[in-house]
């Protein structure tokens, strides 16, 4: 009996140190900014005369179903910039400037639409189908490299049947060509998501404020007082010959932030005040350094 009661008590202790230890922390998921910038139609579906490309109704579509797709994901937070093809071309290579992560670049390639019918004797059968070609190149803001590029197309089509003159009739379903682009669009968002978040998020010290270090980012983002983030030094920038474009080499890990606080009303201005800890830093160049996740 006292055997029973030993070995009770020790397991009661085991579990009381057990339930003492906290689990580690999942990975932190941290928001990525995203801006959909020029999305264009390439087609030459429904350009009349007086065709107005600023509002294209096909352009106008994509750009919703692009957006509905990306914020359904969770992972994202959409910037609305009616000037970011000005900005982008003002930024040139630093596309810093955007305020995004990533920026989204699409057309619509292909558009393509056709009714067949089938006549017999007592009933008659219309299909429509509608094909829609959509191109996609996603850009990295930080390096302003194309990190992503792909294409795909999508179908969509509908049935009416009439027998004995009796059932639907019906002209051409003009839902057919957002389930055409939206069917096109399922094909690369994943590989957008994917793109997006394997890859590590950024932020950038701001200022240095009486000892605090304030850094791009804040709640919207999932920042949260407590969570640790590095901070690196940049590392040398050097041109490659073969394909002439600037690379980054990878940077020096010097220390740690710890968010204190975030503050700001919008994902724009969302800034985060934190305690710094590791080698010495450049208050004066604080563009030479970035914070990462990773």
């Amino acid at each position: 009996m006292k055997t029973v009661v030993k070995h009770s008590l020790i397991l009661a202790a085991i579990l009381m140190v057990i339930g003492s230890v906290s689990m580690p922390a999942q990975d932190k998921t941290i928001k990525r900014k995203v801006a959909i910038g020029r999305f264009s139609n390439e087609t030459q579906y429904a350009k009349g005369l007086f065709y107005d490309k600023e509002n294209d109704p096909m352009r106008k579509q994509a750009l919703d179903i692009l957006s509905s797709k990306l914020a359904s994901s969770g992972k994202f937070i959409l910037l609305e910039r009616d000037d970011l093809d000005v900005l982008v071309a003002e930024a040139g290579k630093d596309m810093n400037k955007i305020g995004a992560d990533y920026i989204i670049l699409g057309s619509i390639t292909e558009f393509g639409r056709k009714a067949e019918g089938q006549q017999k004797v007592f009933s008659s059968t219309k299909t429509q189908t509608v094909e829609a070609g959509v191109s996609i190149r996603l850009v990295e803001s930080a390096t302003g490299l194309i990190i992503y590029s792909d294409e795909a197309k999508g179908y969509a089509e509908t049935s009416t049947k009439q027998t004995m003159g009796l059932g639907g009739t019906a002209g051409y379903d003009a839902t057919l060509s957002d389930k055409a682009i939206s069917a096109a669009l399922s094909q690369l968002v994943e590989n957008i998501i994917n793109k997006c978040m394997d890859k590590p998020w950024r932020s950038y010290i701001l200022s240095v404020e009486d000892g605090s270090y304030i850094i791009s980012g804040g709640a919207s983002q999932g920042l949260a007082a407590g969570d640790t983030f590095y901070v690196y030094k940049k590392g040398k920038v050097v041109k490659n010959p073969q394909t002439g474009l600037d690379i980054e080499l990878p940077g020096q890990k010097i220390g740690s932030v710890s968010v204190i606080s975030s503050y700001g009303d919008t994902p724009e201005s969302e800034i985060s005040f934190c305690s710094y800890e590791g080698g010495s830093l450049d208050a004066e160049n604080l563009s030479d350094y970035y914070i990462s996740d990773k």
